[in-house]
């Protein structure tokens, strides 16, 4: 029996875990214990994904987020009372392996928990680059992946950038195993559901915003929403809201009750998939959602100088375009008035990811 600890708290960690939770289902040698470190903690943004999703139920909830340590808290303070209390879990359970996904502040803690437990780690989703050493997920990528044994890199650039960086001469073993998101992507397709009592527009612009280095920035924030103002004259902007990004906003007087923007709820990955299949294009900071628009063949304006998804950019199916109000209104502009060409196929895979990580874990053991 192989005893794997799966540690997630995010959004984009609930998607990739329905995916590979289920690939792991098929092996009976294989025994799984989910803890979910609390960082998304409401109804929105957490328990409605394991619902919609089939996700077996998390064996343990620690329940850490700012909301929960008290708001004062930085994230420092929340990442260490996390890091000592998934330790503790893991001298209890004694799994054999640690599995994290991704780049959040709960895939840094299980890595660090883990590292000081001396369980090894598996990392899905490694191998990813921005090269923006401000984004706090770029600094939790690269030090979850170099605390890891086993890492699962979504595309080929990927895999490049760990052998750049001279993973080939450590004992770290490396695997090219396509994404598990286009898996999702693939199996909840047909599963999509309407969001209840909201009427969308027939042509609409889908747009996310959450990202610290826009939203806690009161000039950035100011200027993306100018240019969404101006934007949503034109075609009608549906954005989901995010309870930080609402805070944000707040805080700096966003005028909400004239904003051309219709603002909804925060909602769950099969109403999200509804939003990606009958919207004309999307706008977000989101790196999964960057993915998902190009699943569903929907263009993509990104609201950020960089991205680590590059294949996007290179093949034309993403475009950069920071925070300037004039460069966002410029590009979106263009877009309203075009329709999507057909995008490269493949490139995160034929959506056999979860397959392939959970037999690659049992061949390597």
């Amino acid at each position: 029996m192989i005893k794997i600890a799966t540690v997630v708290g995010a959004r984009p960690q609930f998607v990739k875990a329905a995916v590979l939770s289920r690939a792991f289902s098929a092996y009976p040698e294989i025994n799984e214990c989910i803890i979910h470190t609390g960082q998304h903690y409401d109804t929105s943004m957490s328990e409605v994904f394991f619902q919609e999703m089939e996700i077996p139920p998390a064996r343990y909830n620690l329940g850490i987020n700012k909301n929960s340590v008290g708001e004062e808290s930085n994230a420092a303070f929340v990442l260490g009372k996390t890091v000592q209390e998934l330790s503790s879990l893991l001298y209890r359970e004694q799994p054999d392996w640690v599995l994290v996904y991704g780049d959040t502040d709960s895939t840094l803690a299980g890595a660090l928990a883990a590292a000081k437990t001396g369980i090894p780690l598996i990392h899905v989703e490694a191998g990813l680059r921005s090269y923006n050493d401000l984004m706090p997920e770029e600094l939790n990528r690269i030090l979850t992946d170099r605390m890891s044994k086993l890492l699962f890199c979504p595309t080929d650039r990927a895999v490049k950038n760990l052998q750049e960086e001279g993973f080939d001469k450590t004992s770290a073993r490396v695997f090219r195993c396509g994404d598990l998101m286009q898996d999702a992507a693939i199996y909840y397709a047909n599963k999509s559901k309407p969001i209840l009592d909201v009427n969308l527009p027939k042509s609409f612009i889908l747009c996310t915003i959450h990202r610290k280095e826009n939203t806690s920035n009161p000039t950035v924030l100011r200027q993306i929403f100018q240019a969404l103002n101006q934007i949503a004259e034109l075609m009608p902007v549906v954005m989901p809201l995010h309870p930080g990004t609402r805070k944000h906003l707040h805080a700096y007087g966003y005028d909400f009750a004239s904003s051309p923007i219709r603002f909804i709820e925060p909602v769950g990955y099969l109403e999200m998939i509804f939003l990606l299949q009958h919207c004309h294009f999307v706008m977000t900071d989101s790196g999964g959602l960057q993915k998902e628009a190009y699943f569903f063949n929907k263009m993509c304006l990104t609201l950020r100088e960089e991205t680590e998804w590059t294949e996007l950019v290179d093949n034309h199916c993403n475009i950069l375009v920071g925070s300037d109000t004039e460069r966002i209104t410029e590009a979106a502009a263009k877009l309203c008035k075009s329709h999507t060409d057909a995008f490269v196929p493949a490139l995160y895979g034929k959506g056999d990811a979860g397959t392939e990580i959970a037999r690659t874990i049992i061949q390597y053991i």
